[in-house]
């Protein structure tokens, strides 16, 4: 299952260049290594014979194989190890003995069940980063629960069940905050635990729940309904609601005016003028200087929440220019003003294009969003196509262990590796 020309698809380059990263995964949470294999490391990843399954996962499927996996496993080189077989634990020890990272995306323990838990690796290599990326993290009455990555958003208390037309609950369209957030706080830690090793030579085990993640991304509503539990002598609103308590995060949004959304003649916008300083610049900007005369407001967090004569009359208004028009209106003017797509009309916003754009399926399996990080002067390497399994056996094997082709082939004789 090797490539023939594995040795000239090998991408380099990046800031983490010269990074390795061996990566022990199962489904999103190897997303973990996505994102510093965007950013230049060299991610192996070590699969047993049947591959991951996350080839299959999910929807839609893209050329035989899913969208999950062109995107998780994107810029990574694959190595086919039975580590269920004392050689194949070998070789994963002789991969780590050179590396910076270990990741075990899986239910916590799996890596020690089968001889390499973080003592064994950093026997190995003492420097040896050792993250886990779980469900519900290696502590806790959960730890072992199964899931996917739905259920960190419900438990974080995320996502809000919602009815179908014959009275049933079902899950209501929502972005995954858990599964992604997770592998960004995670990779974030990594890094921070690869500066201490290059720093002391020591490393270090960490691991990340993405259930935690989900929680700690939506730190604002459960730290105000927190804050509430205190007395109102103590914690209060805002002076531009005379002080009475709003509902936590976007929730106390309902029923704003100058910070809400509006039709625009083509599709919507959001309107975000809580500042009146913004207010003024829109009114003005509008050749309405009166609104602002009649209805000054506060000057911060003011959203003129209930003053339905003002929504009607900002309605009419809004529907007179197109989302775009109105965009750059908000640049011209200084009036916080942005456009309002879905998922299937955001790739054809201007700065969309400009910043972001696909990376080509031609080249990379399937249409996918690049990195979001920018480096000045410096451009981040294309990340390699999503591999098969075992894409790269032989070329790690050779070029990383230094085995020779005989060798390889009595370990493939033997079911180590394919």
């Amino acid at each position: 299952m090797t490539s023939t020309n594995d040795a000239t698809d090998h991408r380099s380059g990046g800031p983490l260049a010269g990074i390795r990263i061996i990566e022990s995964s199962m489904l999103g949470p190897g997303g973990i290594s996505t994102h510093l294999a965007d950013l230049g490391a060299d991610v192996i990843k070590v699969e047993a014979p049947a591959g991951d399954y996350i080839r299959q996962m999910s929807w839609p499927i893209i050329e035989g194989e899913s969208l999950l996996h062109w995107h998780i496993s994107r810029g990574k080189r694959s190595i086919v190890l039975d580590l269920k077989s004392d050689e194949g634990v070998a070789i994963y020890k002789e991969l780590v003995a050179d590396a910076h990272v270990v990741v075990e995306a899986m239910r916590p323990g799996a890596l020690e069940r089968l001889g390499l838990g973080y003592d064994a690796l950093r026997a190995v290599n003492p420097a040896i980063v050792f993250c886990t990326i779980s469900g519900y993290g290696a502590t806790g009455p959960y730890k072992t629960l199964p899931s996917h990555g739905i259920a960190y958003d419900t438990w974080a208390g995320v996502v809000k069940p919602e009815y179908d037309e014959e009275g049933f609950p079902y899950i209501p369209e929502h972005v995954s905050i858990g599964i992604n957030a997770g592998p960004v706080f995670g990779a974030m830690g990594i890094l921070a635990g690869v500066v201490q090793a290059l720093q002391t030579g020591e490393g270090c085990q960490m691991e990340i729940a993405q259930s935690d993640a989900a929680a700690a991304m939506d730190w604002f509503r459960s730290e105000t309904y927190k804050a509430y539990e205190r007395p109102e002598s103590e914690v209060t609103g805002n002076k531009a609601d005379d002080y009475e308590r709003r509902a936590p995060g976007t929730a106390g949004m309902k029923g704003g005016v100058r910070y809400s959304i509006y039709e625009s003649s083509d599709g919507y916008i959001i309107f975000m003028s809580s500042e009146q300083a913004f207010w003024k610049n829109f009114c003005e900007a509008i050749g309405r200087p009166e609104l602002f005369e009649r209805w000054p407001g506060s000057q911060y967090a003011d959203h003129a929440r209930g003053n339905r004569e003002m929504q009607a009359i900002l309605a009419d208004v809004f529907k007179t220019k197109s989302t775009l028009e109105w965009t750059y209106f908000g640049d011209e003017h200084n009036v916080p003003i942005a456009p309002v797509h879905t998922p299937g009309t955001l790739a054809d916003d201007p700065q969309f294009q400009d910043r972001l754009g696909f990376l080509p399926a031609s080249e990379h399996g399937a249409d996918m969003l690049p990195s979001p990080i920018k480096i000045t002067g410096q451009e981040l390497p294309s990340p390699r196509k999503a591999p098969t399994v075992g894409q790269h056996s032989d070329e790690i094997l050779r070029d990383v262990l230094g085995r020779a082709d005989a060798d390889i082939a009595a370990l493939r004789e033997r079911g180590t590796t394919a």
